[in-house]
């Protein structure tokens, strides 16, 4: 088994408790809002950790099934591994990620996003790592221009 790390940052407009707000407190009803071709439904529990979620990309025609392994409003941390899904899962054991929102300059936000990829075998994750970063950035966007356009939210 290898352990594959990658991390990244974003800098989105939104303050950190707002971005934590919509993304991870809200995320089940803003994300397939915002996004049509994502679904996002609970198996068990309802966002504390241990809560499984199952997400489904409908377009991609992939899914993904997360637990929740910790979520803190007040440190403005989440992270979940993902345990079964429609890609790669042949080859890993699993995914863990990792999000902690911090403050910048004019009240934006910086996410730092950490994934650990637990591959079975030689597996090289290069190829699928790219589109997984892009399809959450993209993510992050949207819901940043969202509650910009929508401050109530």
């Amino acid at each position: 088994m290898g352990i594959f790390t990658y991390e990244y940052e974003v800098i989105t407009e939104i303050p950190p408790a707002k971005m934590f707000k919509a993304c991870i407190l809200d995320g089940e009803n803003l994300i397939p809002k915002v996004v049509p071709d994502k679904s996002i439904d609970y198996i068990e529990g309802n966002g504390e950790p241990g809560s499984i979620k199952k997400i489904t990309f409908e377009e991609a025609n992939h899914y993904m099934v997360e637990k929740v392994e910790a979520s803190d409003k007040d440190e403005l941390v989440y992270s979940y591994s993902v345990i079964e899904g429609s890609v790669f899962m042949n080859k890993l054991e699993k995914i863990t990620y990792e999000t902690k929102l911090e403050p910048s300059s004019a009240g934006r936000s910086i996410s730092k996003i950490s994934y650990k990829y637990y591959t079975i075998g030689d597996f090289g994750i290069t190829e699928g790592l790219k589109a997984g970063k892009e399809k959450a950035l993209q993510i992050l966007k949207v819901v940043d221009a969202y509650v910009l356009a929508n401050p109530r939210h």
